[in-house]
């Protein structure tokens, strides 16, 4: 990989560099020049036909709600610092025309949008840019309309992840959706970016059980599945919405699911056979039953056979779709090692499941899924890979020693194989299918505040990735969307050679169909940040 690629605002230290204060006078220059505000305002009020609504939904720099509304979505705690770049305005649509007259107005001014709905953004791309930029901020887009008779959803962007499952739940027992284990995240992202979740094995991606969409296009149209074309529809499935538009809603497929499933949770330290049990997980859990999905979380902790010492801990978190008595049974004869009992498993509705794997308390009320938790945000740094060869027992031992050297990063596996296997890589966007055993995250969350932190859990996670390059895909390395990873390739111009760099490395051999797409409806590259789609060249 050789070094990371510069970074232009993640690592900006209190003495900011000329250009980060250029640019952020620039910025505060922009919102605080009455004419050009009232130019903006005056253009959405013409625009939406409804002046009295455009005031509530407008946070200009020196409106008092601007920063509450700001930090409301900030989800990595690294983009909330005073240096920070901040958007010289934030639009909070209401409705869809308000979506359209923010893009045709944003055109119009020469001022670049970004696009939140969740705030999920690992990278913080949806709310930071060194350029003059505005928020859209979709969260009050947020209507979910459940047809079980069908046995599908509309769901707006603005939504989160939890709200849907609620919402589903409402209308019926035995119906899900495949999407993300966290409930707060955003659905206009998330699905987006592919999507997946702890249904990956038996349903596939969020985005290979979209059937529809929405997306206002550069020009403030409307357009829908029928109207958009089938590229720009593949695209949007798995490409990320951020580079072709706005993404206003998804119609989705509800899958089912049944009354009961079931849960357990593993622990093994390295005193307790846990290289056995990582190197026999990397066989069986990418090819058992498609209903079981087994994640494993890797991290060091403290000895307790060994007083003083560290030593790593391997966590296996499983849902399996079915009785407890039949996933011991298949446990017992594919993976002996893990010693899995009757008493290790517990059975409860799929909706229960979803609340247990975000450990709340057995006898929750689902109502907690439509908790935003706003303003909460920790310092975090992830990265991702791709393994496609079973790591040594040899190899794991060598991982484990750095991995108790560097000392705080973790590493999370999700295994692949079942459905995943068998939609081919160009279906959408999202390549990473059959030949994959299992997806990496790079994890690294801490509390400390200030550059100094930061700067040591950063190169903390760096030397983790740098030192498993043996292990995981080559040409490309790959890496997942929705893991957002500017360490891998940055955009500052816009150019087709920029954007390759991640480009490939996100969607390998589907970069360039999505390069034409984009191209094709979005010719002047208005819809564009710092890991986008580029435009072919002129």
């Amino acid at each position: 990989m050789g070094k990371p690629s510069p970074v232009p605002y993640l690592s900006v230290p209190p003495m900011l560099p000329l250009l980060c204060l250029v640019l952020l006078h620039v910025s505060a220059s922009w919102a605080t020049s009455d004419s050009d505000f009232d130019t903006f305002v005056q253009c959405l009020t013409n625009q939406t036909k409804q002046p009295d609504t455009v005031p509530k939904i407008v946070y200009a720099l020196n409106n008092t709600a601007y920063t509450p509304v700001l930090r409301a979505y900030i989800r990595n705690a690294r983009f909330n610092a005073s240096y920070t770049p901040k958007p010289v305005m934030i639009v909070t649509p209401t409705n869809e025309s308000h979506v359209q007259a923010a893009v045709i107005c944003a055109k119009q001014n020469g001022i670049q949008i970004r696009i939140r709905s969740g705030g999920h953004d690992y990278e913080g791309l949806s709310y930071v840019s060194d350029v003059p930029f505005i928020i859209l901020d979709l969260f009050n887009l947020r209507s979910i309309t459940v047809d079980i008779a069908e046995k599908t959803a509309w769901v707006q962007a603005g939504a989160t992840v939890g709200e849907v499952y609620y919402r589903i739940w409402e209308k019926s027992k035995v119906h899900g959706f495949p999407a993300a284990i966290c409930p707060t995240v955003g659905v206009g992202g998330h699905f987006s970016g592919g999507g997946y979740g702890n249904m990956l094995r038996k349903y596939g991606l969020s985005v290979d059980n979209v059937v529809d969409a929405k997306i206002v296009d550069v020009n403030g149209r409307i357009l829908d599945k029928n109207s958009m074309g089938e590229d720009l529809f593949w695209a949007i499935r798995g490409g990320g919405g951020a580079s072709f538009g706005v993404i206003l809603a998804y119609k989705i497929n509800l899958v089912p699911v049944p009354e009961i499933v079931t849960v357990f949770q593993v622990q093994r330290t390295l005193e307790e056979n846990a290289t056995d049990v990582v190197y026999q997980w990397q066989n069986v859990a990418p090819n058992t039953d498609e209903n079981l999905f087994m994640r494993m979380l890797i991290q060091p902790v403290t000895s307790e056979v060994v007083k003083g010492q560290k030593t790593v801990r391997a966590t296996i978190v499983a849902l399996f779709l079915g009785k407890g008595d039949d996933v011991v049974t298949l446990l017992g004869k594919e993976f002996p090692e893990l010693g899995l009992k009757k008493e290790n498993v517990e059975e409860m509705s799929w909706i229960d499941s979803v609340l247990w794997w975000n450990h709340y308390d057995n006898g929750t009320s689902p109502d907690v899924l439509l908790d935003r938790n706003l303003d909460s945000a920790d310092f975090l740094k992830r990265k991702s890979d791709y393994v496609q060869t079973p790591i040594s027992k040899d190899g794991l031992e060598l991982l484990w020693k750095k991995v108790i050297e560097i000392g705080k990063p973790g590493l999370v596996f999700n295994p692949y194989g079942g459905k995943m296997s068998r939609i081919p890589a160009t279906d959408t966007p999202f390549p990473h299918r059959a030949g994959n055993l299992f997806k990496v995250q790079h994890s690294i969350t801490w509390e400390e505040e200030g550059i100094e932190a930061q700067k040591k859990y950063l190169t903390q996670i760096r030397n983790l990735y740098s030192y498993i390059t043996p292990l995981v895909s080559k040409n490309p390395r790959s890496a997942y969307l929705n893991y957002r990873d500017i360490d891998i390739g940055i955009s500052h111009n816009g150019t087709y050679e920029e954007g390759k760099v991640y480009g490939v490395k996100y969607f390998n051999g589907n970069f360039d169909r999505l390069v034409k797409v984009k191209t094709a409806v979005d010719p002047e590259n208005f819809f564009r940040y710092e890991q986008s789609i580029p435009t072919l060249p002129k």
